[in-house]
């Protein structure tokens, strides 16, 4: 359950390249199975500015409440609406209709200091 064409964070999230210079970002399976039933997210405006590694919303399941962070620092292009009504939607299919964000990336070159599906293969399993 680990799609090796995207990028990961040691804070399980993931990155795909989307149009016109924008990633989109969701949480891993891992993230998701560990956070149990998923029943609200909370999500910025599009046009916000996030920085990588600062919190950009949370996820809140039946067991708790964790914050998501941004994988690249840019401007929020989008957000999936989606979840507003059904965020359980992460929980079924975290890397397709269960996105979170999709984010104009200030500095491409900081999607290289991303983990590799090895790599956060390697952390799931340590």
């Amino acid at each position: 359950m680990i799609p090796e064409d995207l990028r990961y964070t040691a804070e399980h999230e993931w990155v795909a390249a989307a149009d016109g210079g924008a990633v989109r970002v969701g949480i891993t399976h891992f993230a998701q199975d560990a956070l149990g039933d998923i029943v609200f997210v909370q999500l910025p405006e599009p046009g916000a500015e996030v920085a990588a590694g600062e919190s950009l919303g949370e996820i809140e399941s039946t067991k708790s409440v964790s914050e998501i962070y941004a994988p690249v620092g840019g401007t929020v292009s989008a957000r999936n609406e989606v979840l507003t009504d059904t965020p359980e939607v992460i929980n079924t299919d975290p890397y397709g209709s269960g996105w979170l964000v999709e984010v104009t990336v200030a500095d491409p070159a900081s999607l290289d200091g991303l983990l590799s599906a090895d790599a956060y293969r390697e952390l799931t399993e340590s």
